[in-house]
């Protein structure tokens, strides 16, 4: 059976002020087109420039996936500021992990 990897994420601004989650197959090029996309009013994270990687976690059903990103979007913003602080507690810019250069 082939693996399948989906990507739930959360970037924020260069002031670590919002934040944003979503969903992807290829991690390292949806970072990519978020860091493209920076300034671009036509979309939420382009507007807030929301580039920076601080969390993400890997899934192997689409599904699953889908229902992550689902939930994590309705929470609170303190909620998702727990999530990233378990894994990220001084909020650093992890792009440079996920990106090949």
């Amino acid at each position: 059976m082939r693996n399948h990897n989906y990507f739930v994420y959360i970037t924020t601004n260069p002031n670590r002020s919002l934040v944003y989650v979503g969903l992807t197959n290829d991690l390292a090029t949806r970072l990519n087109q978020h860091y493209e996309n920076r300034g671009n009013p036509k979309s939420w994270a382009g507007k807030y420039y929301c580039y920076h990687l601080v969390w993400w976690e890997r899934h192997s059903y689409i599904g699953h996936a889908i229902e992550r990103e689902k939930g994590i979007k309705k929470w609170r913003r303190e909620k998702k500021n727990k999530l990233i602080d378990q894994l990220n507690p001084d909020w650093k810019f992890l792009n440079d992990e996920v990106i090949d250069d």
